[in-house]
């Protein structure tokens, strides 16, 4: 019973990857991550470590735009809550 994608979660999506993409690269470093995050809000290194952990699956060190989509995917509320903010 999977969720159909809506145009409106892919463009939530875009748009908040490259928010954290500061500069442009197509991946969020562990820097970006946390820089955007602080802006935002109050936010320790421990969380940015346990964030960058649980989304960058392939433990390469960023995350890539697939990686984004599939934790976007799995927790769409978490996406659209953000999309208001951002």
């Amino acid at each position: 019973m999977g969720e159909v994608d809506e145009p409106q979660d892919i463009a939530d999506r875009e748009r908040i990857f490259k928010r954290f993409d500061e500069n442009g690269d197509g991946q969020i470093s562990a820097t970006e991550l946390g820089e955007t995050l602080q802006a935002l809000g109050s936010v320790t290194p421990e969380e940015v470590k346990y964030m960058m952990d649980e989304i960058d699956t392939n433990k390469d060190g960023f995350i890539s735009f697939q990686e984004f989509t599939e934790f976007a995917k799995a927790n769409r509320g978490l996406i659209r809550d953000v999309a208001k903010i951002f």
